[in-house]
């Protein structure tokens, strides 16, 4: 069993910086970030995998940085240069296997959290 917490959500505004963290009960292989904004579709945000190799969407490449400490079994979101556009409920996930060249799809996450809100404001 894997259980997933996330916290530091809150509101800024724009060019504002936020933190996420998601503590997991165990250590799975990969970790990840999605979030969801009302009206759409969940969307991948980043992942790392055990190795410590990141990939990241094309919208946050660049202003988000995902950092693990396996030691606290501890996920990290780092977000800069926050946009309204960024506004949505952020998840951590988690999946036992390697991600590889995964494309972000939801349903290859067997593990989530409860959600954490991130509003931007312009």
């Amino acid at each position: 069993q894997l259980d997933l917490v996330e916290s530091g959500g809150g509101s800024v505004q724009a060019g504002g910086s936020l933190r996420l963290s998601c503590v997991a009960t165990t250590t799975p292989h990969c970790m990840a970030w999605f979030r969801q904004a009302p009206g759409k579709e969940r969307e991948g945000v980043g992942f790392m995998e055990g190795d410590g190799s990141t990939r990241y969407a094309a919208s946050v490449k660049g202003r988000f940085t995902i950092s693990r400490d396996n030691t606290k079994k501890i996920l990290y979101l780092q977000m800069n240069s926050l946009k309204p556009e960024d506004t949505a409920m952020y998840y951590c996930a988690a999946r036992w296997a390697s991600y590889g060249r995964g494309v972000f799809d939801p349903s290859d996450f067997l593990y989530w959290g409860q959600g954490t809100q991130v509003t931007v404001s312009s």
